[in-house]
C-alpha cells in the first residue's frame, strides 16, 4: 500500500490521462471529418467524461503576453553572430556532409562515424596522410578495430592500437605489402602488443609476393597438375577459379598479391 500522498498522485496521473485522451480522441474525430481544431481552453468533466469548452483564445494578445519592464532588450550584432558562430566546433551532421564530400564515403559510414565524436577523431587521424584510403580506412574502423573494442569493453580512447598505428597498417594493404587476409592476423598480433605493423611484417616474414616472374612459375605448376578443373573452366565454369587461387595460396603460404593471381590465371587458362 502506498502513503495518501503516493495514492493522491496516482489518482492525479489517472485523472489527466483520461482527460488527454478523450481531448486526443475528440480533436482526432473533427481533423479526419475535414474540421479545423479551435484554439481554446476547454475543462474536463470527470464525471460525463467529456471536456467542454471554456473560452477561446485567438491571438497571441488572449494569453495576457507581455513584456517584462525590468528586463532589458538585448541586441546582438550581425558581427557578433559570425564571431560567435566561428568558435563552434563542428556539428555532427556538417561534419557526415565533409565526410560523404571529401572522403567519398557513403551515407551510411559517414553516419556511423560521426555518431561519435572519438570515433570520427580516430578516424580522421588516420587519413593524415592516407587519405587515398579513406574506404579502406572507414572499413577497418568500423570493423576489426569496432570488432575487438567491443569484445574487450575498451573505450576508442584506450585502443591498444592507435590511429597512426593502424593507419600504417592500412596503408600497407594499399601499396600491395600485405593482402587483406594476411592483414587481420597483423592487427591481432599489434592488439595483443607485439609491435608495429612493419615490425610484425618484418619479424614474421608476412610481407606478400608480388614477384610476377615467381608467381607465374607457381601458376603454371598448379595448372599443370590439374588438368581436370583447367577443363572444367574452359568449359564455363568460372567458379573453379576459386580452386586455382587457393592451390597457389597453398603453395606460397598465403603470401601471393591475389590481384597477379588471378591476372595471370585468366590469362593463362584462357
Amino acid at each position: 500500500m502506498g502513503t495518501r500522498a503516493e495514492l493522491k498522485n496516482i489518482n492525479s496521473f489517472k485523472f489527466l490521462e483520461k482527460a488527454i485522451n478523450l481531448e486526443v480522441e475528440r480533436q482526432q474525430d473533427i481533423l479526419e471529418e475535414g474540421g479545423e481544431v479551435a484554439q481554446e481552453t476547454r475543462l474536463y468533466d470527470s464525471v460525463k467524461h467529456e471536456t467542454r469548452s471554456m473560452r477561446s483564445k485567438e491571438e497571441a494578445n488572449d494569453y495576457r503576453y507581455f513584456p517584462d519592464p525590468d528586463l532589458l532588450p538585448i541586441e546582438i550584432s550581425d558581427a557578433l553572430l559570425l564571431e560567435i558562430k566561428a568558435q563552434l566546433p563542428e556539428l555532427p551532421l556538417e561534419k557526415k556532409a565533409r565526410f560523404i564530400k571529401a572522403f567519398a564515403l557513403s551515407e551510411y559510414d559517414a553516419e556511423i562515424l560521426t555518431a561519435q565524436k572519438p570515433l570520427a577523431d580516430y578516424f580522421e587521424t588516420m587519413l593524415k596522410g592516407n587519405e587515398s584510403n579513406a574506404k579502406l580506412c572507414a572499413n577497418w574502423v568500423m570493423g576489426e578495430l569496432s570488432a575487438l573494442l567491443n569484445k574487450d569493453q575498451i573505450e576508442i580512447q584506450n585502443s591498444p592500437v592507435s590511429a597512426p598505428d593502424l593507419s600504417l597498417l592500412v596503408s600497407r594493404i594499399g601499396d600491395d605489402t600485405i593482402s587483406g587476409k594476411i592483414a587481420k592476423d597483423v592487427f591481432k598480433a599489434m592488439w595483443s602488443g607485439e609491435g608495429s605493423a612493419d615490425e610484425i611484417i618484418a619479424a614474421k616474414g608476412l610481407k606478400q609476393m608480388s614477384d610476377t616472374g615467381e608467381i607465374e612459375s607457381i601458376v603454371d605448376e598448379i595448372i599443370a597438375n590439374n588438368t581436370p578443373q583447367v577443363a572444367q573452366f574452359k568449359s564455363g565454369n568460372e567458379k573453379i577459379l576459386g580452386f586455382f587461387v587457393g592451390q597457389i595460396m597453398k603453395a606460397t603460404g598465403g603470401k601471393a598479391n591475389p590481384k597477379i593471381i588471378n591476372q595471370l590465371l585468366r590469362k593463362k587458362l584462357q
